[in-house]
């Protein structure tokens, strides 16, 4: 399970930036056609909001990867 990191400053980032700074998508354009898809997951639950804010301690998978979003 790889983790990324909010900015300390920030409550929470959202879904298609997270997947990008995790490295599972090349674009926003990506994240957003995945995430319609219904290829991400957002704690075990099929996620198609991409500005969904995730928080601390949340788990994004997608394409066989996992993340785990820590503050």
């Amino acid at each position: 399970m790889t983790e990324i990191q909010i900015r300390e400053e920030d409550e929470f980032i959202k879904l298609g930036q997270a997947l990008k700074k995790a490295g599972l998508v090349d674009s926003g354009a990506e994240a957003k056609e995945v995430i319609l898809d219904g290829l991400v997951k957002v704690n075990d639950r099929v996620e198609q909001q991409r500005g969904k804010k995730i928080h601390d301690g949340d788990v994004i998978s997608y394409n066989g990867e996992t993340v785990k979003v820590r503050k």
